[in-house]
């Protein structure tokens, strides 16, 4: 009888630990960008692309892209990649200039879950 109430506490003990790593793991993170995090590139991009742990909502994410010089780049509407809903596309309204360049973003999952983050690069 004990060894048989050990055994249920033990599956259930496991089936907790699974279903609140399944919870941790559902929010969207950043995966990669481009430009990437750290990156220096030589030509300035035309857009920023970002890539999700998870799917996520155009309408509730976007980011803010500012300059060195404390000002903020004019950005387009983010849209969400047609054939994959974990990349957010995010058009630059003006070429960027010599430079670092901060990029903070947030987004909502397609799950509900809200996240956000920031990186750095910088054009030559």
């Amino acid at each position: 009888m004990i060894f048989r109430m050990k055994n249920a506490l033990t599956a259930a003990a496991v089936l907790v630990t699974a279903l609140m790593s399944q919870q941790a793991l559902a929010h969207a993170h950043l995966a990669s960008a481009s430009p990437a995090s750290k990156a220096e590139v030589s030509d300035s991009p035309k857009e920023l692309t970002l890539a999700f742990t998870e799917g996520v909502e155009a309408g509730f994410s976007g980011v803010s892209v500012t300059g060195a010089d404390g000002k903020t780049v004019t950005t387009g509407k983010a849209t969400v990649d047609a054939a994959d809903s974990k990349v957010l596309h995010i058009p630059l309204s003006s070429e960027l200039k010599a430079g670092d360049y901060r990029v903070d973003w947030h987004v909502l999952s397609v799950d509900g879950h809200k996240t956000k983050g920031m990186y750095h690069f910088s054009v030559k």
